[in-house]
């Protein structure tokens, strides 16, 4: 009899005589095929023969002895109990699926094919017979009802003598293969393939699961696409978010429209280095690509047979420039256009004042709707500049027309109008949470990127969610330190924070959280143009993910997901998957103390198992460095040097750190203007905390000011002797940041009197193509002072009406 390993309730309110009743015709059915000592597991399981029951487990109950690399599922299953010994694959093993069901068989030709992969053994499908089968056999189901289990619910029991699948549908069958799969060896063996003792009852958490891919800033050929969706299956998600169009290229041909494709869906080129880069260029290579309707069918069948639901995104009214290059005319300025190199957002829209517009885009959906069976489109609705419909007398004349007070308002028009149409067809519309703005459309479901506050808001609405948010589910964003990882949007995004995701946000009531479907990541490929690229960035945070969505949040764990996610980058490498290795990189936490002036150093990795090595003098750490054990203090300048290592092995890349000891480290600071929320570091301290800051304006080690000036006065606790005192700006054009125009330091024995030592502008720096950060230095030698005032004046222009220009600020150093 198989022992409790995880024990947990299934939901909230299902106890063990709801599923008692569901699966009894399942224990019925298995009597006829199944031998004693499985029909008394699955009755166990089931909590019919006082064993382990869903709602709870006998007191006496132990753990089992688990070997975890064996039993390391990803997602973790909502009940998974080991037992004892394996199940052995012979060629003798047969596969036995329902007679009469074509989607079972298909799924035990899958099965089949990975247990030759593995096994080396190819193992018949057959239709299971009505007597009693010899032992060593596989069994696939569908037994009814397995209403608490849902369409997508499966139980798995493997006995040393049958393994059992069962579920309720086919979905559920074909998602308890992937954890089959995950207990196969991911190399093959001269030895026998043995599958491990265990019995799971699983069902996700959430309805929508699933990864977004944007094929218009790049292109990438079906075959991807396709393996795309693999992954997807194999971490048993079953949405994918198909972005189609934009500035850059339109993707999907439309037979009414050829010139949507054949100009639309090609550029003269494409942006060399960052958007921030400064100033921008080009490679001048003509970029494109599209999908013919026959390739999205195949594309669409593809994912249908591993039971994943294809969403289109066909960008309105915004991000159309593509479209608009193709027909200028249903522009408000009737052009001419070209299809985007640049990234960004763009001014140029589709005309909400012209009604050639909307016959365009129901032809468009009329020919797009057909090609997807599911029953959600995505009509995008973000970043919509309302620059051109202010200045568009068709535009203004709609907004007569139909009484809308403002552009926002004629947004939601335009989405309305759109909804009518696809509701008209039988579908329903999902947008940015842009699409808020100015009234929502009746029966429209929201993806909430800027944040979780969209979502929110639409839930309480009674509005369809999926939660998106950039700050944990943009697999675009880098996944370590930027200088050690490839050219990306920015932004940062580690595994753990991926896994801390909570989708469903506690401030809604319970009536209101039904409305979260579930949640995606987003990969935007700006910056990604190389398949093997977009596998770096998915992976290893597609796992996370995975998690997020489909466990109950109660029983996550991030040191359990570390130790499985060993496995889990084995398997990556037998899928001959690119995986970022930034989960082994050392991440550096370096908190200052002021009241015993140190610096107070963590080292730790998203990985487990490696040992974190390091050097305080600059040297590239090895295998017989310094054992970080525990946090330490740091009183003296050091160039902090850390790696992670396995039996000797570097596993990831080196991390480096500063830390700077002057006469101002730690000293109380004053800023008579606050920064940004946005770009506060740890607050003042922050400009005296030793660290400087790299060229990411986001980094934490930057004070933003928008549009207004830096003063910040430093007090150094007693009379002390100066000699310098060297402020730190960031300069990023592209990002509006830019260097002061003048720079102030004055002193004072009193905070009261100060007087100025040093004033002097600061030079105008040519046009530099990348962020850099720069000093100015203040020679004040053999000055006394307690109190220093460091003044920089933003370059904001005088007498503007709204801010335009950043200041950032980093530290300062005083000699």
């Amino acid at each position: 009899m198989a022992k409790r390993l995880v024990i947990a309730p299934l939901s909230p309110n299902n106890g063990a005589s709801q599923l008692q009743q569901s699966f009894l015709p399942l224990l019925l059915y298995s009597t006829f095929f199944v031998k004693k000592k499985i029909r008394v597991s699955l009755a166990v399981l089931l909590g019919l023969g006082g064993g382990i029951g869903l709602a709870g487990a006998p007191a006496s109950a132990q753990p089992a002895s688990v070997n975890r690399s064996a039993l390391s599922i990803i997602p973790q299953p909502v009940r998974l109990t080991a037992g004892s010994g394996s199940f052995a694959v012979t060629p003798a093993t047969k596969i036995y699926v329902d007679p009469k069901n074509e989607e079972l068989r298909r799924i035990g030709e899958v099965l089949s094919q990975d247990l030759q992969r593995a096994a080396g053994v190819q193992l018949p499908v057959v239709t299971a017979p009505s007597g009693r089968p010899g032992p060593g056999s596989i069994f696939l189901m569908l037994r009814q009802p397995l209403d608490s289990l849902g369409t997508e619910g499966y139980m798995l029991s493997v006995q040393p003598t049958q393994v059992v699948l069962a579920a309720g549908k086919p979905q559920g069958v074909f998602l308890g293969l992937q954890t089959i799969r995950q207990l196969l060896p991911t190399q093959r063996s001269a030895m026998a393939v043995r599958l491990p003792a265990l019995e799971v009852v699983d069902k996700p958490r959430y309805q929508w699961r699933g990864m977004h891919l944007d094929v218009s800033r790049h292109f990438f050929p079906v075959e991807f696409v396709k393996r795309y969706i693999d992954y997807l299956a194999r971490h048993k998600m079953n949405t994918f978010h198909w972005h189609l169009t934009d500035d850059q290229g339109w993707r999907i041909e439309i037979k009414k429209y050829p010139r949507l494709t054949s100009v639309g869906g090609w550029r003269d080129g494409t942006l060399i280095g960052h958007y921030t880069d400064q100033p921008h260029q080009f490679d001048n290579i003509r970029y494109g690509g599209f999908y013919t309707q026959e390739q999205i069918k195949e594309v669409v069948q593809y994912a249908q047979d591993r039971y994943i639901t294809v969403v289109p995104e066909i960008e309105m009214p915004g991000h159309a420039v593509a479209a608009l290059a193709a027909y200028p005319e249903l522009s408000c300025t009737g052009g001419p256009f070209k299809v985007e190199r640049l990234w960004g957002v763009f001014d140029d829209i589709f005309c909400a004042g012209n009604e050639q517009t909307f016959t365009f885009l129901q032809d468009v959906l009329t020919e797009v709707m057909p090609l997807f069976p599911g029953n959600i489109v995505h009509i995008g609705g973000d970043e919509a500049p309302k620059t051109r419909w202010h200045e568009c007398p068709k535009c203004q004349a709609r907004m007569k027309a139909e009484n809308l007070r403002d552009e926002h308002e004629l947004q939601s028009y335009f989405v309305q109008r759109i909804e009518k149409f696809v509701n008209s067809r039988g579908k329903s519309i999902i947008g940015w949470d842009e699409i808020l703005e100015g009234g929502l459309a009746p029966n429209a479901a929201v993806m909430s990127w800027r944040g979780m506050e969209g979502g929110t808001m639409a839930a309480r609405q009674q509005h369809n969610v999926v939660m998106t948010p950039g700050s944990h589910a943009y697999f675009d964003h880098a996944q370590g330190e930027a200088s050690l990882e490839p050219l990306s949007f920015g932004g940062y995004l580690p595994l753990s924070k991926v896994y801390s995701f909570e989708p469903t946000p506690k401030e809604l009531t319970a009536a209101e959280q039904q409305y979260i479907l579930g949640a995606q990541a987003n990969i935007w490929t700006e910056y990604i143009p190389t398949e093997q690229q977009v596998e770096y960035m998915a992976f290893p945070r597609m796992s996370a993910l995975a998690e997020v969505l489909w466990t109950p949040a109660r029983q996550r764990s991030w040191p359990d997901f570390q130790q499985r996610m060993q496995q889990q980058y084995r398997r990556y490498e037998a899928w001959g998957a690119t995986y970022s290795r930034s989960a082994f990189n050392v991440r550096q936490q370096l908190a200052l103390d002021p009241a015993r002036r140190t610096t107070l150093v963590t080292l730790q990795t998203d990985a487990a198992g490696p040992q974190i090595m390091y050097t305080l003098d600059g040297s590239t750490p090895t295998a017989v460095s310094r054992v970080y054990t525990q946090p330490f203090p740091v009183s003296s300048s050091a160039v902090i040097k850390a790696a992670s290592f396995e039996k000797g092995k570097l596993m990831g890349k080196v991390t480096t750190r500063e830390v700077m000891m002057h006469k101002a480290f730690a000293t109380p600071v004053t800023l008579t203007n606050e920064p940004n929320k946005s770009y506060k570091g740890t607050g003042p301290v922050t400009l005296v905390d030793g660290q400087k800051g790299s060229t990411n304006h986001a980094d934490g080690q930057w004070l933003g000011f928008y549009g207004t000036d830096l003063v910040a006065t430093l007090d150094l606790q007693k009379a002390t002797e100066i000699n310098t005192v060297t402020s730190t700006f960031l300069r990023a054009a592209g990002s509006g940041i830019l260097l002061p125009t003048n720079v102030e330091v004055a002193v004072s024995e009193d905070g009261k009197t100060y007087r100025t030592v040093y004033s002097a502008p600061v030079p105008a720096q040519a046009t530099q193509a990348k962020p850099t950060s720069s000093e100015v230095r203040a020679d004040v030698q053999k000055t006394m002072a307690r109190f220093i005032r460091i003044t920089a004046r933003n370059a904001q222009a005088v007498g503007a009406s709204k801010p335009e220009t950043w200041l950032f600020a980093g530290e300062i150093v005083v000699q």
